[in-house]
């Protein structure tokens, strides 16, 4: 089966004994501990591996979760993109948030490869999936004293949702790679992206798309350097990273196709009618908007939604696409983590 990319749009293990890393030991009940390394939970240690039981209207499933790191003011729970997709193209962070003594959250959402996957379509919708999110919020102890959440992609439509109606619990949100409006979504894929193509090279997808031939090779055989390699991620094709390719090839084609649809130009899945850019300004909640220049997603659009929300910064990557995180790394992880501490000391908005 073919690999989906769209709105899914990473594993080098931190040297824990590197200066940098070594030196930042804190004081706790009069004697200096690394809090990286302090205990969590009580009990036998699983690696900060919870499994949260969470309840919907067809039945009880299991969400996986892993935490890494220990800093009770700061915790960032790392929403993935696809849908369906899994947390393992986010596991570059762990090459920079260890360091910097911000603790953060993996997790699967249901139906991802590590969490339970139930085959009842009703399932896949925005709104039930906020209804996990807040069900793993409480189960992970998160409140606006520590909640920083980190969604990429359709994870950046998840949060914006979310935090429309748990705004309360949040104390940051990074809203990453993620328009705020399904149409404007497709209009800039369909008027401004797809002219950038190979007029040939667009003519033949189009003609693919129109027979609904969606499982054909040669679909996938345009796309990937046609269309992937410009603004999924601009890394070499023969050299993307270990963790984008293990969260690829573990999506789930259905909740993907079923609520985004299968072409890549444009939503027509339950995603397709989706457009909450009129209530961004009932955010309150500091808020880093970021974008890539070549990205799927307009960067005008995002740079619009940080000033609808109340507290809004915009992060701009020059050479980024769709995995700013990968092509434009540093720029994305030292604004990233630029806004994750100017929040932790009460800054707002304007945090570049």
């Amino acid at each position: 089966m073919k690999t989906r990319i769209l709105l899914f749009p990473i594993v080098v293990i931190i040297a824990l004994f590197n200066p940098s890393c070594a030196k930042k030991n804190y004081v706790h009940s009069g004697k200096q501990a690394n809090t990286y390394f302090a205990k969590h939970d009580p009990g036998v240690q699983t690696g900060g591996i919870q499994i949260v039981k969470i309840n919907t209207a067809l039945g009880a499933f299991n969400v996986w979760t892993k935490r890494v790191g220990n800093n009770p003011a700061i915790k960032v729970l790392l929403l993935h993109g696809g849908p369906g997709a899994t947390h393992e193209y986010f596991e570059c962070v762990e090459n920079f948030f260890p360091a910097e003594n911000i603790e953060f959250i993996y997790y699967d959402q249901l139906g991802s490869a590590y969490s339970d996957q139930p085959k009842d379509t009703a399932l896949w919708n925005i709104d039930r999936f906020v209804d996990e999110l807040e069900q793993v919020r409480q189960a992970l102890g998160l409140d606006h004293s520590n909640f920083y959440l980190l969604g990429h992609s359709w994870g950046g439509w998840l949060a914006q949702q979310y935090a429309l109606k748990y705004d309360q619990h949040l104390k940051g949100l990074i809203i990453s790679n993620a328009m705020s409006s399904s149409p404007a979504y497709g209009n800039y894929a369909k008027e401004v992206l797809g002219p950038q193509m190979d007029p040939l090279v667009l003519r033949e997808v189009r003609e693919i798309e129109a027979r609904g031939d969606f499982e054909n090779p040669r679909y996938m055989e345009l796309l990937m350097p046609h269309f992937y390699n410009k603004f999924i991620c601009r890394l070499p094709l023969d050299s993307w990273p270990d963790p984008i390719l293990r969260a690829f090839k573990n999506l789930n084609h259905q909740i993907y196709v079923m609520m985004q649809g299968p072409s890549e130009f444009g939503m027509s899945g339950n995603l397709e009618k989706w457009d909450i850019g009129n209530q961004l300004k009932n955010i309150s909640t500091p808020t880093l908007v970021i974008a890539g220049k070549y990205d799927t997603m307009d960067p005008a659009h995002l740079k619009w939604m940080s000033e609808q929300v109340q507290n809004g910064s915009y992060l701009y990557c020059e050479h980024g696409s769709h995995m700013s995180l990968y092509d434009d790394q540093q720029t994305y992880m030292n604004g990233l983590i630029k806004f994750i501490k100017a929040v932790a000391r009460g800054e707002k908005k304007n945090i570049h």
